[in-house]
This record gives structure tokens, sequence and C-alpha cells, in this order.
């Protein structure tokens, strides 16, 4: 127990052999419950889990038979602890040893003393930045950008970090079983959050790389996760500012979309036609193209 709420860790774990030990017995002992979801890893991880399960209760292992995704683990150890009625507080730490464990009461205080509903990591606000790989940096930077369109909690930074806490309560009321199975869930239970407007704040953690090995393919990861959230920011759109309650924001969105997709677009097209076929500067079309940009 910590500051008299009872404490939940979900924690995935895929073919972490040699780490996964290392991760469980990190976590702190005011934690009342861990609960580890083994998804169908192809090493020793089950074995070493259930050994550990056997001197530990604290500890509940989540076995998939047959590999289900970053997402549906998630969704399996929230779900796990939404049920348990005696859970006030859930958060999230890797089976890779890689989310510090002196990090875990900043993100528990902004829930129980501050007030939040959830709470995130944020390892850009950290001295010790410059420890992340420069390709995930830079990879973090712009989907944070699009991030914060999707999500529209403008105020957070570094969405693709998996060290969070959420309320019970909070968790009780978002549609959780329908969270992205893939990666890409971390925006889309902000995208759920933010629908039904429960207060969000980042907390500041420690970039912890050491030998872990990424499995994201950035190939495959980029182009999903842009339409993931090119498409949760419609549904935020829809849910928020006309299911639940019409707002008049949404008529500026549409004025933007009609001006940049019907007249922008077009007259963009046109402005690159008739230069490269008259090398001329067709200037009517120019005033209209930056009037209608300026306008989006």
């Amino acid at each position: 127990m910590y500051k008299e709420h009872k404490i939940a860790v979900v924690m995935p774990a895929y073919n972490e052999e040699l780490l996964i030990e290392e991760a469980v017995n990190n976590v702190p002992d005011y934690v009342d419950r861990l609960y580890v979801i083994n998804d169908c890893s192809r090493d020793r991880t089950l074995e070493i889990l259930n050994d550990m399960a056997s001197r530990d209760s604290r500890i509940v292992v989540i076995d998939h038979k047959v590999n289900k995704g970053l997402g549906q683990s998630l969704i399996d150890g929230y779900v796990a602890s939404r049920d348990s009625s005696d859970i006030d507080v859930t958060a999230v730490m890797a089976g890779d040893n890689q989310m510090h464990p002196g990090d875990l009461p900043g993100l528990l205080d902004a829930i129980i003393e501050d007030g939040y509903d959830y709470s995130k990591g944020n390892r850009l606000l950290h001295t010790d930045i410059s420890k992340m790989p420069t390709y995930r940096f830079l990879g973090n930077s712009a989907l944070t950008i699009l991030t914060k369109f999707a999500t529209g909690y403008y105020n957070i930074m570094d969405p693709q970090s998996g060290y969070t806490a959420i309320r019970n309560k909070a968790l009780e009321n978002i549609p959780i079983e329908k969270m992205t199975r893939g990666y890409g869930y971390n925006a889309d239970i902000l995208n759920m959050l933010n629908i039904r407007r429960y207060k969000v704040t980042d907390v500041e953690i420690r970039p912890v790389y050491d030998r872990e090995q990424s499995k994201i393919k950035l190939w495959k990861y980029i182009p999903k996760t842009s339409w993931i959230l090119t498409s949760l920011f419609f549904r935020r759109l829809w849910q928020r500012y006309i299911v639940m309650d019409f707002h008049p924001l949404i008529l500026f969105y549409l004025f933007a979309f009609f001006n940049f997709f019907v007249i922008s677009v077009p007259m963009g097209i046109r402005f690159v036609y008739y230069y490269a076929k008259y090398d001329e500067l067709p200037k009517t079309t120019l005033t209209i193209l930056t009037f209608t940009l300026l306008m989006t």
C-alpha cells in the first residue's frame, strides 16, 4: 500500500527471460499486486514467472497461449486490476526492466496527492535525455505533435512512454477492452480519457536504455501509428464535440478541412502545373493559395 492506496502494476512480457526476474524484483514492496502478462513467449519467461509467483503471493501470471500483442497484454492486465475491487491505482511497468522503480512514486503522487486521473512518464524533461537513441528521440518528437492533436492533451510530451498510472475509477469509465491491440495504445487510452474529460499530466522520469532490445520495426510502426493517430483525432471530434455535447469548435474544424482539401489542394496542384508548363508564376492562383492556407 502506498499512502493509504492499494497499488497494482501491470507488466507485459514477451521473450524476456534475461530481464524479467530483475524487472519483477525491482517492483517496490508497497505494490500490492503485480499482474504479469506472458504473451506466448518462446523462451523461459513463463517458467521463470511461475517460479517467482510460487514464492510471492503478489504476483498474478496471465498466460497467453497465442501471441496477442502489447496492446492486448495491457488490456488483460488493466481488466484484471479493474475487476479487483480493492485496487485504487494501476501502473504499467515494462518487463524488460526499462522503467526505473524510483520514478513510480512521482506517477502515483500525481494521482493521489495532485488529483489527476492519469499520469504518464516524460523522458524528455530529464537531464539524461541524451541517453535516448537519436532515432527514438526524433521519432518521438514527430509523434508527439500528432498525438497532441489526436488526444486533445496539448500539454503532454513523450506520448510513446509506456510508464503510466491511472486511477481505477477512471479505468472503470473508459472502454479499455476496445483499446488498440498493437503499438499506438498510448494515444488510444489518452483519447478515451479526453473524451470523458479526465485530467492528465506528465511526470519527469529517467530514460533507461541498457540491455533491452527494442521490438519495434520502424518501417511498420511509423505509418501504422500515424494512421491510428489520424483516426483517433476524428473519433475525438465526433465523440466529444458532436455526440456527447455539441461544441461550435467543430464548425471551425469543418471549415478548415473544406478550405484545405477543396480549395488549397486543387490550387496547389494548379500552381505547380502552370509553373512547370509555362515557366511563369500564376499570380491569381498564388494569391488564392496563400490566402486559403492562411485561413486554414
